[in-house]
């Protein structure tokens, strides 16, 4: 990264905005707050509170033209191989696309059939077509997955659970834990359940584990015909899915090119859709939509991805903040932070660069939060008085759904107060009362919860994750990281069943040894 000779402009700029103040910042740019927000339908972006001045944007800017994002973005788009460590593309957008639109490299008939497929499966639910056992009604889905393959749809389906006339209600498993797949087949009338088992390659231990415990429990009530005749799979891996039990005519296909975190928009969805309707999974995928569309076109400075990722670049490499909270100003949005932590964390935590060459620059803030105001009793007295400040993403929704004016007004108050705190902070005489401010803050309101808008802020976050990637050199689209750990706990299965060998780091075996003396003693 050395040859990009913005970098150290932006070394040197930093240095000076660290002991700029934001009160010098607003009093020395009148017009700060419209330079540094940016509106589209039903979602605006206001980074004014962000510690970033003209002349360092201008520098963002132009590194971002040196790296040729946009022309990245668009080889995304066209459907070329980005994800370089997997030789593939990377087609999320095009499943959220239209059939006019979509990449050369995809089949425009398999692209029709895929979604024809759920939504002849949505309406086979809802005439009857589709049935448990007795031709039941089919009045839950347990929809089992981990990762992307749960965190997506579950943020979508409780954002949108109340604002949307429900004939089947979601159930949501993902931890290898029997406490989560036991509290979710709780109280179900297994006739009436249907099993929805998410894994793109069908060999993910946490959900293969809790599939065969639904698969049990089905035909433990049901018989083994009936079971079979209620589990459903969403899979790259069609093979795999038949022979743990799954029908073939009800195993959904999910191209390879479609990561995890980013696969919401796929067939991994079609509980989503079978839950809030078709209608309202197309508003979700027109949401979306929107946003690529702007993320294509628009340029840089009136970019809001764009914007969101070179802030996230400044703060993490120069300001040298390294984490991120996302405090969303709705109970029903509280999900958003798991997903957006994985999305960052998962896709962007890496230390090489996509030549495999050792990165030079961080891509991964540590992401945390919580719903506001639950957050402000937890967290916010480290973002507030903390050493190191963090930068804060504040969301609110300015339409109350919940039919009570009066509170959603002091969600917004609070939203508010918070972000001008962080800001401004306060003097005093007692050490202890003193808030020093200059905290920054990224405010994001949306208009109403609406799918149409959830789409948007959920590709809003997608498309920021790959910029700020692609600025580092890093490629989002692979996940290594998450595999050692894996096969060590397969070993350590082993030997928790009796196995000897084989024989572990000494920190691990001596945990090992006491954990295996505490169980022959019960």
């Amino acid at each position: 990264m050395e040859r990009y000779n913005t970098l150290p402009d932006l070394a040197k700029a930093a240095a000076k905005l660290q002991e700029t103040s934001f009160r010098d910042l607003f009093a020395n740019d009148p017009d700060r707050v419209h330079r540094f927000s940016l509106s589209l339908p039903c979602i605006h972006a206001d980074f004014s509170r962000q510690k970033i001045d003209r002349q360092v944007l201008d520098l963002l800017c132009e590194f971002a033209e040196q790296r040729q994002v946009a022309g990245f973005l668009q080889q995304m788009a066209e459907g070329k191989t980005v994800n370089s460590s997997q030789n593939r593309a990377a087609l999320h957008m095009a499943a959220r696309g239209h059939s006019n639109d979509l990449p050369r490299q995809v089949d425009p008939e398999n692209w029709e059939s895929a979604n024809q497929r759920i939504t002849d499966f949505v309406s086979g639910l809802d005439d009857g077509t589709v049935t448990g056992a007795d031709n039941r009604r089919i009045s839950t889905i347990v929809h089992i997955g981990i990762g992307g393959s749960e965190l997506g749809p579950k943020t979508v389906y409780t954002a949108l659970k109340r604002s949307v006339r429900q004939a089947i209600k979601l159930r949501f498993v993902a931890n290898l834990d029997p406490a989560c797949i036991n509290d979710a087949l709780s109280g179900l009338d297994p006739a009436a359940t249907l099993i929805m088992v998410v894994s793109k390659s069908f060999t993910t231990l946490e959900t293969l584990a809790n599939a065969k415990i639904a698969q049990s429990w089905l035909q433990q009530h049901l018989g083994k015909p009936a079971g079979h005749k209620q589990i459903f799979a969403v899979t790259n891996n069609r093979e795999k899915a038949i022979s743990f039990g799954v029908p073939e005519q009800q195993v959904f296909d999910l191209p390879e090119e479609i990561g995890g975190r980013f696969s919401l928009w796929s067939s991994v969805g079609v509980s989503l859709a079978a839950a809030l309707g078709i209608k309202t999974w197309r508003q979700l995928l027109d949401g979306a939509r929107a946003m690529d569309r702007h993320v294509l076109q628009a340029p840089a400075r009136e970019n809001m991805p764009m914007l969101a990722a070179l802030i996230s670049f400044w703060n993490l490499n120069f300001l040298k903040l390294p984490g991120r909270a996302i405090i969303p100003y709705s109970e029903r949005l509280a999900p958003l932070v798991s997903w957006a932590q994985q999305l960052l964390m998962e896709s962007n935590g890496k230390s090489v660069q996509s030549d495999g060459s050792p990165a030079a620059l961080c891509a991964a803030p540590i992401v945390f939060g919580d719903a506001g105001t639950n957050a402000q009793h937890a967290v916010f007295q480290a973002l507030h008085q903390g050493k190191t400040p963090i930068p804060v993403d504040l969301i609110a929704v300015l339409r109350d759904r919940e039919n009570n004016l009066e509170q959603h007004r002091q969600v917004l108050a609070n939203m508010l107060g918070q972000a001008s705190a962080l800001m401004v902070g306060r003097d005093s005489e007692d050490p202890q009362k003193h808030f020093a401010g200059n905290r920054p803050s990224t405010t994001v309101l949306l208009d109403d919860l609406s799918a149409f808008a959830l789409g948007k802020l959920l590709a809003f976050y997608e498309h920021e994750t790959v910029i700020l990637a692609h600025l580092c050199a890093i490629n989002p689209f692979d996940q290594w990281g998450v595999e050692l750990g894996k096969s060590l706990a397969a070993t350590i299965e082993q030997r928790l069943s009796g196995a000897e060998e084989p024989k572990l780091d000494i920190a691990t075996e001596a945990v090992l040894q006491r954990i295996k003396a505490k169980q022959s003693n019960e």
